[in-house]
């Protein structure tokens, strides 16, 4: 008997009809007191071209050697992260102690048409229980035609002990391929946590 949902046929006579989803894994790069995790088109088994319009990067309980902000930056030679981008940042947030709450738009942590390492999170806390987790999303990287659009949503146990969530957007300004992203922490290392990399399909 087939297993059919919103007119589509899912499962039948044992076997999957339907497609398990569009989200492929390319990468998970671990933490260990690591300066930076990087994904570089071509090394170490990274993909980062037209092979998929869109690029998925899951952030797993990211820990800091110090109290410091998660960060992300891009490049388009593979080796040079200083692409030129524009960016918003705004976040929620809400003392442990219910004290504090709200939501505020922090036009310090934006990014005018700057190379420099874009903020994707206030200051992450690195006591032992402390972590953010979240996603980035690329678009269309590999276009030569467009600019290059990104978003992503953080969250995170903040040093000052807030739940907070920063929610960040913008675009690499350059009409150039974007070969790589990196990750860091402004000051100090990634303690440990892993960031995986995934491809999403067309259909």
């Amino acid at each position: 008997m087939p297993f059919i949902s919103n007119g589509t046929t899912i499962l039948d006579n044992g076997a999957f009809q339907a497609s398990l989803g569009s989200l492929v894994h390319i990468k998970t790069l671990t933490a260990s007191a690591s300066a930076t995790l990087s994904f570089v088109h071509g090394t170490d088994g990274v993909v980062l071209d037209s092979t998929y319009p869109i690029y998925k990067f899951e952030f797993i309980d990211i820990h800091p050697a110090n109290n410091d902000d998660f960060m992300v930056n891009f490049t388009t030679d593979g080796t040079n992260f200083n692409v030129t981008k524009t960016t918003t940042y705004f976040h929620d947030y809400h003392e442990e102690g219910d004290v504090e709450a709200g939501v505020t738009y922090n036009t310090a942590r934006d990014v005018a048409q700057g190379t420099g390492d874009a903020f994707l999170t206030h200051v992450v806390g690195n006591d032992n229980d402390q972590s953010c987790a979240g996603t980035l999303t690329l678009f269309n990287p590999s276009s030569t035609t467009f600019v290059k659009h990104f978003i992503s949503t953080v969250h995170l146990s903040e040093s000052s002990n807030y739940a907070n969530t920063s929610y960040v957007a913008g675009y690499c300004n350059t009409t150039s391929a974007i070969t790589g992203v990196r990750f860091l922490i402004q000051t100090g290392n990634i303690d440990s946590g892993k960031i995986k990399l995934y491809g999403i399909k067309d259909s």
